[in-house]
């Protein structure tokens, strides 16, 4: 079954949410098929090629949203560094740095439900010197209007992040401040003015793999260009701080299913990878993946650029 619709997918057609399930349920030594054909699909649709890309926090805390999962939600009792929007001299700083280290992409990042407009004319200066030393600047500033998009699109971004987090049933379980209606608001807006969108979702937050299956079948329908694939580290102070670490094995396979329903498109491995995976951080690549963020993330730690590299390098691939 897992040989047919491995070819099902490399010949150009599409799986079924039952097929998906059926990956869904794989265990045991199995899974080393499914990671095999993942890799398979990866390399048909994706070539040997991992796309980098690095954050600059540029504001932190003080959220007004209520996400379970964050450490700067106003629920959060997590302890964290708050401080407003950073000086575009520290941004381009940390842009130069990620450009040496061998990163193609840096994405400014605000936590808040949307970024002010008195802030989103100074992120769009930085958006323009970001562009000129030669990196693809990209940025997560909330629910931003069309209007706005626009605006930083003329300012040279050239992708917009903004996750859904997981399917709209369960979505109302991790956050109730803003809706999934305003999320795809938002996700509609980026793709109306044709920029390109990085979404994707969070993992191990409670969710079901019926959830995790209709959110990838919802990304494929929105088109996008990026999926990041993140997984929950129960942070002690937030609301989800309390659940257990997903198992090593069940993330590799989310990266399978993945790739399997999204065989086209960037599979980008964020926030979690180091501390649920673990020494199996290694076989992200094996599972399907081609991108990953790399350096530090908003207010945990990630994995040096100079260790994904040799990582990139040791599986015969081009960064």
């Amino acid at each position: 079954m897992l040989k047919k619709l491995e070819e099902a997918v490399l010949n150009g057609n599409s799986i079924s949410k039952k097929d998906a399930l059926y990956i869904a349920e794989i265990s045991g030594s199995d899974l080393f098929d499914l990671f095999a054909s993942a890799n398979r699909i990866r390399n048909h649709f994706r070539g040997n090629n991992v796309d980098l890309c690095s954050i600059v926090n540029a504001k932190s805390g003080a959220c007004p949203e209520d996400c379970s999962f964050c450490a700067q939600s106003h629920r959060s009792k997590a302890e964290i560094e708050v401080y407003p929007l950073i000086n575009k001299e520290i941004v381009i700083e940390r842009a130069t740095e990620a450009k040496q280290s061998g990163t193609k992409r840096f994405c400014i990042v605000t936590g808040g439900r949307r970024v002010s407009d008195r802030d989103l004319l100074e992120i769009a200066g930085m958006i323009s010197e970001i562009r000129g030393i030669g990196l693809l600047p990209c940025a997560t500033l909330g629910l931003l209007r069309e209007k706005e998009l626009a605006m930083l699109k003329s300012s040279g971004l050239e992708r917009y992040h903004h996750n859904l987090e997981t399917s709209e049933r369960f979505f109302p379980e991790i956050c109730r401040t803003h809706s999934y209606a305003d999320k795809l608001k938002t996700i509609k807006a980026v793709k109306s003015i044709r920029l390109s969108l990085c979404s994707g979702g969070i993992f191990g937050m409670g969710e079901t793999w019926h959830d995790r299956i209709d959110m990838s079948f919802l990304l494929k329908e929105l088109d996008v260009d990026s999926v990041p694939i993140n997984f929950l580290i129960p942070i002690k102070g937030t609301a989800l701080g309390y659940r257990d670490f997903l198992h090593p094995f069940e993330a590799l396979k989310i990266i399978s299913l993945y790739r399997f329903l999204l065989p086209q498109k960037e599979i980008r491995i964020c926030g979690g990878r180091i501390q649920i995976l673990g020494e199996l951080n290694s076989m992200v690549f094996l599972a399907g993946a081609d991108s990953l963020l790399t350096g530090n993330y908003l207010t945990t730690l990630g994995r040096s650029p100079e260790d994904d590299l040799r990582l990139i390098k040791a599986y015969g691939l081009t960064p």
